[in-house]
């Protein structure tokens, strides 16, 4: 058997027994394709499955080495020889090959950014707007409804997007929101009444018709309503509101956790309510407190950066 046979036998285990969801299958195929494919130049012929035992510690490197020289950053070249490593932790798994070299390898050192919330005003004038900006009163109604899922809840888009019609929170439940996340995993998420009015108040306007288990949120013309479009909604919102570029659905979300831990919230809670399995995930949103910490301190210390606010001593 080839590898490029085994890397479709490793994409149909990752479906099946891991349950990885599209784009992780997508990212996994484009990551491991190209490393095969730099095997194929470095070796001079496509590998078989059972050269792929044999290779060395630098030949890992030389593929690492490539990648940097066209200028990948160490994040997306730690992030393919992740994907690598998986790929022969199957073979190995598979009936082989074992290939003891990838174990040797150092990953690229990385430092992921901290993600940028928007300010609390800017949260606040997008929930409070959204719902004003389209033509037609009930695009301008599950534009509001989504908005504050997103913020309210700390929804990923695709989460918001994935909601059927009949597990809507509405006025009148006190039932939390089920909400399936990555790997198919669910949480359960409280909603606030000013949530459950906006989506009721869209699903009164929707002119389409909502069948119990069809997509709650629709498009224009009735069909269900895609991250693209959600994405260009937020985008006139930026426009006409005056929002920072960063104000994005995935920005919302950010904030929601970043707002919920400057106020006191505790981290496993919030790791909860995002649905992370690591907390080490949630840990990032300290990165941005103590960044906004930081920013005040040097606005408003007196001796911050080197600077002195207060008038001078009098003289002697």
């Amino acid at each position: 058997m080839n590898a490029q046979a085994a890397l479709v036998d490793f994409l149909d285990w990752l479906a099946a027994e891991r349950r990885a969801s599209p784009a992780t299958l997508a990212a996994y195929r484009r990551d491991v394709a190209g490393f095969l494919g730099f095997l194929a130049r470095h070796l001079g012929a496509p590998p078989e499955r059972a050269a792929l035992g044999r290779l060395a510690a630098a030949d890992f490197r030389a593929w690492l080495a490539e990648r940097a020289n066209e200028g990948v950053s160490n994040t997306t070249r730690a992030r393919g020889l992740a994907a690598v490593r998986s790929f022969f932790r199957y073979l190995a798994l598979s009936g082989g090959p074992d290939c003891p070299a990838i174990r040797l390898l150092a990953t690229p050192k990385t430092r992921p950014p901290a993600p940028r919330a928007l300010s609390r005003a800017d949260a606040v004038t997008l929930a409070d707007q959204a719902g004003t900006l389209a033509e037609q009163p009930w695009i301008a109604a599950r534009d509001a409804a989504l908005v504050l899922l997103l913020y309210g809840c700390g929804l990923r888009s695709a989460e918001a997007l994935a909601i059927r019609r009949r597990e809507a929170p509405l006025p009148g439940s006190e039932a939390a929101l089920r909400v399936r996340g990555k790997g198919a995993k669910e949480r359960d998420v409280p909603v606030l009444p000013v949530v459950r009015a906006a989506v009721a108040e869209y699903i009164r306007l929707c002119p389409h018709p909502l069948a119990p288990e069809a997509p709650l949120f629709r498009g224009a013309r009735g069909g269900a309503l895609n991250d693209r479009l959600l994405r260009l909604a937020l985008q006139r919102a930026r426009a006409a509101l005056g929002l920072p570029e960063h104000a994005s659905p995935h920005a919302l979300r950010h904030s929601f956790a970043t707002h919920l831990l400057q106020a006191g919230a505790d981290l496993r809670a919030i790791q909860d309510l995002l649905g992370h399995a690591s907390l080490s995930t949630t840990q990032r949103y300290t990165a941005v407190d103590e960044a906004q910490v930081m920013k005040v301190w040097k606005k408003a210390h007196p001796r911050a950066g080197g600077r002195t606010l207060l008038p001078p001593d009098p003289p002697a």
